[in-house]
């Protein structure tokens, strides 16, 4: 019976380190993403009341922006 835990509670190790391996890749791969980003510094339209488009959704509707006091 003890043998049976053993081999038991191996296989759960083994399925647990495998997907901490997974979840290890997936992070490398959030964070890739994350490092790819570039934030435009839009402080100065965001003043002036401008429109900030995104230049990839030609679905987005445009609204302007209410400044929050």
């Amino acid at each position: 019976m003890l043998v049976c835990f053993a081999v038991w509670l191996a296989h759960k190790a083994s399925d647990v380190f495998a997907e901490l391996r997974v979840l290890g890749e997936r992070a490398g791969q959030g964070a890739e993403l994350l490092s790819r980003i570039q934030v435009p510094d839009g402080r100065d339209s965001v003043l002036s009341g401008e429109l900030i488009l995104p230049d990839h959704d030609p679905d987005l509707v445009p609204r302007r922006r209410v400044p929050t006091t």
